[in-house]
Formats: C-alpha cells, sequence, structure tokens
C-alpha cells in the first residue's frame, strides 16, 4: 500500500486546520503584493504606459502604485485575505483528502485520476463556503486608487470590516457571491491541476530517490512547479471574474453577466486581455503554492512529531 495514501486518511481535521492555516498565513504575506499588482493590470482598461510611452510590465504597474499611493498599497485586501486563509486551507486538505479517500480503490490507492477529481471536488468547495465572498473584498479593496500616504484622501472602502458592511448595505448579501461560479470553476481548476501535479511529481522523485520523505527545498521546487498549471490554464476565467467581482453596476443572472464581461473585454480590448495579469499571478501562485506545500508539509511533520510523543504518556 501507498505508505501516503494511508497517512493522509489517518490525518485529523485539526492537523490540517493548523499546519493549513499557517501555511496559507506565509503565503499570503509572502506574494500579496504580486495578486494586487495582478488586480490592477486585469481591471484596467488600457495598456498602462510609461511616461516614455512604454507599456508598463507588473514590476511597472508595481513601482507606479508604490509611488503614487505608497508600499503599503500593495498590501490592500491583505485583511480579507488573511481572514479566510484558515478555514480555506482547513477545507482544501481535509476536503481533499476526504475525496481522496473516497474515490481510493479497495487498497487505499488513489490513481492520478481520482487525485485529479479530489483536487477538482476540493477546489470547487472551498471557493463556495470561503474564497468568493474573500475574494471579493479583496478585490474591491486593492481596486481602490486612494494615496495611503495622503490621509485627506478618503477611500470608500476603510478596511475588510467596512466593506463588508458597506456592500451588504448597499448591494445586499448576494453581492458577496458574485462571480461565484467563476470563482468555483478557477479554485477548481486550480487545485485539480495543483494536487495532480504536486502528488505525481512528489511520488516520482520518492520512487526515484527511494525515500519515504523529500527535502524540504526539493517539496519547494515541487510545490512551485504545481501551482503554475493552474493560473496558465485558466486564466481568462480569473480575468472574467475579477471584472464581475470589481463592477457594481452589473445586473442579470451570472450567465447575463458572464456574456456581457466577456463580450465587453473581447470587443473593446481584444483576445489578449483576457490574459492582463498572468505574469503576476504565476509569479504569485506558483511561489505561493510553494511556501504553501513546504510549509504545510513542515508544519504537519512536527505535529505529528509532538502527537506520537504525546501519545505514550496519554496512553
Amino acid at each position: 500500500m501507498n505508505k501516503n495514501n494511508s497517512n493522509a486518511q489517518k490525518t485529523p481535521l485539526l492537523t490540517h486546520l493548523v499546519a493549513g492555516g499557517t501555511a496559507g498565513f506565509m503565503e499570503a504575506c509572502t506574494c500579496h503584493p504580486l495578486d494586487t499588482i495582478k488586480v490592477r493590470m486585469q481591471l484596467s482598461r488600457k495598456a498602462q504606459r510609461s511616461a516614455t510611452g512604454r507599456n508598463l510590465s507588473f514590476l511597472g504597474v508595481g513601482a507606479r502604485i508604490v509611488k503614487n499611493e505608497s508600499f503599503w498599497a500593495l498590501y490592500k485586501g491583505l485583511a480579507a485575505v488573511t481572514a479566510g486563509i484558515v478555514p480555506k486551507m482547513a477545507i482544501r486538505f481535509s476536503s481533499f483528502e476526504m475525496y481522496k479517500g473516497l474515490l481510493a480503490d479497495e487498497n487505499g490507492v488513489t490513481s492520478r485520476t481520482g487525485i485529479f477529481f479530489a483536487g477538482l471536488a476540493a477546489g470547487t468547495t472551498e471557493a463556495i463556503a470561503v474564497v468568493a465572498p474573500a475574494d471579493l473584498l479583496k478585490i474591491r479593496l486593492q481596486a481602490q486608487r486612494n494615496s495611503l500616504s495622503d490621509p485627506m484622501d478618503i477611500p470608500k472602502y476603510k478596511s475588510m470590516p467596512h466593506a463588508f458592511v458597506t456592500i451588504v448595505k448597499e448591494e445586499g448579501i448576494r453581492a458577496l457571491y458574485k462571480g461565484v461560479g467563476l470563482t468555483a470553476l478557477r479554485q477548481a481548476t486550480n487545485q485539480a491541476a495543483n494536487f495532480t501535479a504536486y502528488q505525481e511529481l512528489k511520488k516520482q522523485a520518492r520512487n526515484f530517490q527511494k525515500v519515504d520523505e523529500l527535502p524540504s527545498y526539493q517539496t519547494l521546487v515541487i510545490g512551485g512547479i504545481s501551482g503554475a498549471m493552474g493560473p496558465l490554464s485558466n486564466a481568462p476565467i480569473d480575468t472574467i471574474k475579477t471584472r464581475i467581482q470589481k463592477s457594481v453596476s452589473l445586473t442579470g443572472s451570472g450567465w447575463e453577466r458572464f456574456k456581457q464581461v466577456t463580450t465587453e473585454i473581447y470587443t473593446k480590448e481584444g483576445f489578449r486581455a483576457f490574459y492582463k495579469g498572468l505574469t503576476p499571478r504565476v509569479l504569485r501562485v506558483a511561489p505561493g503554492q510553494a511556501v504553501t506545500f513546504v510549509v504545510y508539509e513542515k508544519v504537519k511533520s512536527w505535529i505529528d512529531l509532538f502527537t506520537d510523543k504525546v501519545q505514550p504518556l496519554t496512553g
């Protein structure tokens, strides 16, 4: 039997909660500025240009944000992200292991196809439970172009709680779930690609080296490679979702909003606009997943070690 599958099924939810929450917090603090730049690029109707007339790269957009709004503007919306990190990561890892167990054969081994569908289901679960409302609050905060260095430049949303109250008051509670279908599709494809690539690369590396556990630097590399798969496969979905969540004027059903935004992007900005912000998204998600898997595996191993030491004392 595959040792990894057997261990994963015995891991309690609390371990996933602590290890996943810690990993998510570290990932958010490390990579959030790149997410802010990505959102600004996706929301821009025209290519952002420098003083010389050249299109700004993602680094150029970041430099402009810092110059006009201060360095801390890169961390707009971070509270919305960190507030959802613990439940999101707990749901992601615990639901993935649950779905993987349900799809395992009589020997407890899950096939590559089973892992793919387990990741698909885990991504959908986390999107509906946590990611959709947190994402909308984050995007509304990131989209504000006020200067944090100017106390007289007062933004509409002062904080995550204020944004939550304002949006619910002005637009209704359902507004928090604008773009939930696309969010679920993005998260599902992200985690399907992410977990499938991670589990397969990890399995191949262990088999090649004939070891049960990989060193952290290898987990870091594997996590980075697997993390890049999602953004490369679903960039248009993420751009459309971001536009829908940012808008306060779109009406109609989710499908009607999807058609309206998609048509507007294509007719006014061209096909390439669907891939705006792809570079910072890959540069944010790939290292973010690398950090997440390294911290998750390390914290989980510490908890397992601690539990193994405590059990004989309490048994």
